[in-house]
């Protein structure tokens, strides 16, 4: 199922008409509304089994294989989209269709890479992304964002009552500001010149640079245009999917320290078509957790608040900030009032 993303997204560039936008309508249209009538399951493997999923390297070949699969669709849509003999619908649809690549293969697989401790996959990370100009990601997210997640000190966890959009404007240059702040202290403790390149910071600006360069050498400035739209879809994927994960959640601060980090400060959701296509993404209280465990070992907690839908049909409902609001304040004072949510009070 992995694959369902980047197989729709090759038709959607390959086509050149309006099934260009087969990749968005399949991802954001047919998978909502298959996942309104499912609930999933709540079963965890059992310990043989995890172990044994743990030992096969077929599920970290599937995670290795995203990486030039991203890379020949990036290619690929490069040269569909440089015809000069394309209308300008059909190349909004190819653009939809390469963000949504970038989103769920260029920072979800990534995401999942960054978490691991080999120098082979943290590379692969940071490759998928540069895909979508977000290498930043790989240092906010792990130092940053776990160690701060569902508290005001961290720009991807939205607060109660702010829509998406709010939250777009904070958090994309919060991030941006928290990954610089964080090598400042890493360097520092290292006695490193912060202005040089021991700062991944300035590697990630630098590589970047050089990648539109080599973009704009080989397809164009108008393919290299359209190539940032795309680029900017996967980034307002991610963020809408940081949105959704840690709504309205906040942990305990005693002095100056919060409490640990658990299952219940995370939504989770175990729809089936979701958790598939996007690597486990979703049942995200585990990964949060235990932030080391691999996709394919991810739990489901009854402590753990439940969305009422998928992650697309969640994300879609988070796009009318309305509707958003009367189905989470609703699902948050339910889930307080609940015996597993006496921690949240």
């Amino acid at each position: 199922m992995v694959y369902l993303t980047p197989t729709i997204v090759l038709f959607s560039l390959w086509t050149k008409n309006h099934f260009s936008y087969s990749a968005v309508i399949l991802l954001f249209g047919i998978i909502p509304f298959l996942e309104l009538f499912t609930k999933g399951s709540t079963k965890n493997l059992s310990d043989i089994e995890e172990d044994l999923a743990k030992k096969d390297i077929t599920y970290d070949l599937l995670l290795y294989s995203l990486v030039p699969i991203q890379y020949g669709l990036l290619i690929y849509f490069l040269i569909q989209i440089s015809d000069p003999n394309l209308i300008l619908s059909t190349k909004i649809g190819m653009i939809t269709a390469l963000g949504m690549a970038c989103g769920v293969l260029g920072i979800n697989a990534a995401h999942e890479l960054g978490h691991r401790n080999s120098w082979y996959e943290q590379l692969m990370s940071k490759m998928l992304l540069l895909t979508t100009f977000y290498m930043h990601f790989f240092i906010e997210h792990n130092r940053g964002h776990h160690k701060n997640v569902s508290t005001d000190d961290d720009p991807a966890s939205s607060r109660y009552g702010e829509t998406v959009y709010a939250f777009y404007l904070r958090t994309i240059p919060g991030s941006w500001a928290s990954a610089w702040h964080l090598e400042k202290e890493r360097l520092v403790k290292s006695n490193k010149n912060y202005w040089s390149l021991h700062n991944e910071m300035i590697q990630y600006v630098l590589i970047q640079l050089t990648y539109i360069v080599t973009v704009y050498t080989i397809f164009g400035c108008t393919a290299l245009i359209y190539y940032c739209f795309a680029s900017l879809i996967g980034i307002l994927l991610l963020e809408t999917v940081n949105y959704i994960e840690h709504y309205g959640l906040r942990r305990k601060k005693s002095g100056e320290r919060y409490e640990r980090t658990m299952p219940i400060h995370s939504w989770n959701s175990n729809h089936p078509i979701g958790r598939m296509v996007l690597l486990e993404l979703s049942r995200h209280s585990d990964h949060h957790y235990m932030a080391n465990r691999k996709y394919q070992l991810l739990r489901h907690f009854d402590e753990s608040p439940q969305m009422p839908t998928g992650y697309p049909g969640m994300m879609l409902l988070s796009f009318i900030p309305p509707l958003w609001f009367a189905v989470m304040h609703k699902k948050i004072a339910l889930y307080k009032q609940s015996v597993q949510g006496e921690a949240l009070e």
